[in-house]
């Protein structure tokens, strides 16, 4: 039988943490001056309001498309049944798929392009403006 050895994980995991440099998984290439206050979100970013989220999901990125012009002004009524809901989605959930979009972490050739200069604060600020719009979205607890 074998014994799992939890302090000494935790110690071993907090002592990794502790070297690592801050635990700061955001980019600093991306953090610009809206960094200055504390993060509200599991992925770094600071507090985003729906006001300025609308503007930037309707607004043109470097793509030449708005995220509007896919996933439609309220993010439920995509222009091609492929392309994800986005209204009613968790903030959180949407911030780190652009994060990861814009930081190359992940790839897709059609939101890579839209996401690459996008500010920590203006995907926190689409990221809640999605979330604050009626959703589509369901779970599978009805089965």
């Amino acid at each position: 039988m074998t014994t799992l050895r939890l302090p000494a994980v935790l110690a071993l995991t907090l002592a990794l943490a502790a070297c690592s440099g801050g635990g700061d998984a955001v980019s600093e290439e991306h953090a610009g001056p809206e960094r200055a206050g504390p993060t509200e979100s599991s992925a770094g970013l600071p507090k985003g309001t729906v006001a300025d989220g609308e503007k930037v999901a309707t607004t043109p990125g470097s793509g030449g498309q708005s995220c509007a012009d896919c996933h439609g002004k309220d993010g439920s009524t995509p222009l091609d049944p492929s392309y994800p809901f986005l209204g009613g989605q968790y903030a959180d959930y949407i911030e780190h798929a652009l994060v990861a979009y814009r930081d190359g972490q992940r790839e897709h050739a059609l939101m890579g392009p839209q996401a690459k200069d996008l500010t920590d604060k203006q995907i926190a600020d689409v990221a809640s403006y999605f979330a604050s719009q009626p959703t589509k979205l369901t779970d599978l607890s009805h089965l």
